[in-house]
């Protein structure tokens, strides 16, 4: 599964990720929260969620809103 960060700016493109990356980053660290950009789906998110959760890890997920616009936000993914 590929999924793509968070914009730093709103004029440039997404980074992609692959799952298996994200796996490994958590593996290391044990905990991380990561941003997700809002071109992600919300199914692939709720994959996301449960493959993580397959592995053993408590995962909290929110969209976060970071204007008024209705496309203004982005994905929270919190991973223990």
């Amino acid at each position: 599964m590929e999924l793509l960060y968070a914009r730093n700016e709103l004029t440039e493109k997404p980074k992609k990720v692959q799952l298996d990356k994200i796996k490994e980053e958590l593996e290391k660290s044990g905990e991380k929260i990561f941003y997700f950009d809002r071109d992600n789906s919300h199914k692939d998110m709720m994959s996301l969620v449960d493959a993580l959760e397959d592995v053993g890890f408590n995962v909290y997920f929110r969209e976060v809103k970071y204007g008024l616009a209705d496309d203004e936000y982005m994905y929270e993914v919190h991973a223990l």
